[in-house]
């Protein structure tokens, strides 16, 4: 089944989600996780958005953003 056109729109809101391979582990240990949110503020001074939200889990996470 083909995937829709995704929509970009200044003010909509986005949810974005990965997971490891076969539910395995994306982060292991604190720097893991730390890398990952030096990595977001990396990204947005390259490529402006808001976070709103995010949740990092073990095997997987969420981010709730708005790209301007």
């Amino acid at each position: 089944m083909p995937r829709h056109p995704r929509v970009h729109a200044e003010g909509l809101l986005y949810h974005v989600m990965a997971r490891g391979n076969d539910g395995q582990k994306i982060f292991v240990s604190e720097s893991d996780y730390q890398a990952f949110i030096e990595g977001l503020r990396t990204v947005r001074r390259r490529y402006p958005f808001s976070l709103y939200a995010y949740a990092l889990m073990p095997n997987h996470f969420h981010l709730l953003l708005e790209v301007h």
